[in-house]
Order: structure tokens, then sequence, then C-alpha cells
């Protein structure tokens, strides 16, 4: 297969995961201000886009760490070929597909890890990942990021209705919040654009230093960063309702205080890793911000077989999409024969992935009519005493 062609490929698939991307992970700014009411659903997620194509401006040290830190570069090292950055781009859509339609808030920042390692592992050997940048950057903060912002989301919220309390039957004035989470959910929209837009640039940075087009250790040039802007603004705004519906069906019974609280931990964690080059994932963030807030309210409980399960989806990610880029290795390393099978079995995967989908269509529309199976904070109610009257009314 021709190189420029093998290249071109490589970066539409790179911008079809920063599309997915964008789709995926809508939810870890919006969800709550849609479930709370502080914006429409359509509104929300268009504001959410505009931001994250704002945020993938402000930073580059996040791509610097995909392009120049987990997979070697060569002079001297390993030269990861465009084939297998192309393989590691299967692995992680396909992943993110299988969360999606399963509702699960999984990392898509480990999928494309997890793909690129996967591949690399298999088309090249071991020796052409750095292990020590992974531990570092990836994983580290995998473990550390969900339980900072828990603690931080969990002393903010205690914090905010404290200050809010009510004192003599006065009005709290925590309805303000409501208000104040169309900011502080603006806020982790712009910083999921300064953090997940970047790793797509990383990938086609990768990619033309692995084709020669640019020089090795040098960061992602304006084209590139425009438009990964684009691709995970547009795939923003298609909304994610699935995802959306996990984490916000989760929330409806989280007031705007929680909220509020539970978003400004999270864009403050994810900006700042941004500045040190995290690669984080923002969805590990958003949802350790959920349950510290959960556990911050009084009266309100957090489930914790719904937040395993979400934690088993962020174990798992890393190692299957590792899996599936592999698996797409094996094949590209045939040459264009097996690029071509890649294409052809990935499209078909796609394809079953988004037909099994209709079947169960979650819009905007409809958003609020499912029931409500993917509660993640809940709120202790006490049962209202029955009257004998009415009691007696019923049995009538």
């Amino acid at each position: 297969m021709d190189f420029t062609l093998i290249v071109v490929l490589v970066i539409a698939l790179a911008l079809v995961f920063d599309f997915t991307n964008g789709f995926h992970d809508t939810a870890n700014a919006m969800a709550t201000p849609i479930a709370t009411g502080a914006m429409r659903p359509r509104v929300a997620v268009g504001l959410a886009a505009v931001l994250n194509l704002v945020g993938a401006f402000l930073s580059t040290e996040v791509a610097k760490t995909v392009s120049g830190g987990i997979i070697r570069e060569g002079d001297g090292g390993v030269q990861i070929t465009p084939e297998i950055i192309f393989a590691g781009l299967i692995g992680a859509i396909v992943w993110n597909l299988i969360t999606w339609l399963r509702g699960l808030p999984s990392s898509s920042s480990h999928a494309l890890f997890g793909g690129l390692i996967g591949a690399a592992i298999i088309g090249i050997g071991f020796q052409s990942v750095d292990y020590n940048v992974v531990v570092a950057k990836v994983i580290l903060p995998a473990l550390i990021a969900p339980l900072t912002v828990g603690v931080v989301a969990f002393i903010a919220t205690r914090l905010a209705y404290f200050i809010t309390r009510r004192d003599s039957g006065r009005a709290d004035g925590r309805g303000g919040f409501r208000y104040a989470q169309i900011f502080s959910s603006s806020l982790v929209a712009l910083s999921h654009g300064t953090n997940d837009a970047q790793k797509t640039m990383g990938v086609i940075t990768l990619t033309l230093i692995a084709g020669g087009v640019q020089s090795v250790g040098s960061g992602p040039q304006l084209w590139v960063i425009v438009v990964c802007a684009l691709a995970i603004a547009i795939g923003t705004y298609t909304g994610g309702w699935r995802i959306i519906h996990t984490m916000g069906r989760g929330l409806t019974d989280v007031k705007p205080a929680q909220g509020f609280a539970a978003e400004t931990s999270t864009a403050a964690t994810i900006l700042a890793s941004s500045h040190l080059g995290f690669a984080l994932s923002t969805t590990q963030v958003a949802s350790g911000s959920v349950i510290g807030s959960g556990l911050g309210r009084r009266g309100a409980t957090v489930r914790w077989g719904m937040a395993g399960q979400i934690a088993l989806g962020w174990v798992l990610t890393l190692p299957a999409a590792a899996i599936m880029g592999a698996f797409a290795a094996g094949f590209a390393l045939l040459g264009p024969v097996g690029i071509v099978i890649d294409l052809l079995l990935g499209s078909l995967v796609v394809a079953l992935l988004f037909r099994r989908a209709q079947r169960s269509r979650i819009s905007h529309d409809n958003l609020h009519d499912i029931d409500d199976a993917g509660r993640v904070v809940k709120i202790r109610k006490t049962p209202r005493k029955i009257s004998r009257r009415d009691r007696k009314k019923v049995a009538l």
C-alpha cells in the first residue's frame, strides 16, 4: 500500500476516534446539569461542543506525552509504523463503541493507550513501549485522581451546604447553585478539550513522525490542532445520550449544590493534569467527584453496586483495547491485504454495534423517560405515614 495513503488512512481513523471520544465523554460535563434541570439537553451539549473546541487550543502538553512518551519514536530507539498506529486506533474505536452501547462511562483515553500498546507489542515488540511513562503518566494518575477528586468533592459539598445552611426558618438560597452549574459544567467541558482532544493530536503527530514528515520530539502542528478540535466538538454535539443516561439518571436526586461541587472539583483536577502533561481519564475524574459529592451530602448514599460496575469497566478498558489492537496489528503486518481486512472487519463490527443500538435508541427526546436502572447516587427517603382515614380511602 502506498505510504502516503496509509498515513492519510491513519489520520482519518484518528479523527474518527476523536469523534467517538467527544460523544463518549459528553456526560462528564453535562450529565449533572441536565439531571438537575440547569440546562436543557440540546443546549448543554451545544455549549459543551463549543467549549471543547476552545479548550483544544489552550495546551499541547498531553499531546507531547502521547506522541513522544508512551511509544518510543526512533533515533536509535524503536520506529513505530503508521500500520501499527492504524491497528491501535481500530482497537480503541471498537472498545469505545462497545462501552457506549452498554452505557458505561469508561475511559476513552485508556482505550486509546491500550490499543496503541497492544498493537506496538505485537508489531514491534515489548521494547517499543516506554513503561516508565505509562506508569508515571497513565496508571498512577488513574489510581490517584479519582480518589483525590472524590475527597475534594466531598469537602466542597460539605462546605457548600454549611455556607447555605438554613437559619431560623429562612430560605437557604441553594437554588442559586442551579445557575452556578452553568458555569461549573462549562469549565468541565473546557478542561475536557484541553486534555482529551490532545490525545488525538498526539496520535496524528506520532504518525507524522513515524512517516518522516515531522521531526522527532516536535509538538502538533496548527492544522492538526484545528482538525482535532473540530472532530471532538462535532462528536460532543451528537450527545452520547446513552452514557448521559447512565450518569444523569443516576444523578436525578443530586441537588444543584452537589452538582456544582462535583463539577468544580472535576474541572480543577483536569486542568491541573493538563498543565502537567498527565493523560488523565476525564471519565474517572467525573465519576469520582460524583461519588465524593454523594458522600458529602447528608441523607445521600452511594449505590456501590453500580459504582463497582463502572470501576470494573475502568479496569478492563486498557487490557481489552490492547487485545483488540494486538488482533488488528496481526492483520496489519500482512501488508495492504491486512489493512483492507482490518478495515472490513472494523466496519462490520461498528455497523453491528450501531444496528444493535437502534433496538433501544436513546436520544435527548426520551432521555428522562427511561427507567432509572443506572442510579449511582440516591437519596434515602423516610416513608410517609398514612393516616387511618387515608387507609380507608385506599381500601375503598
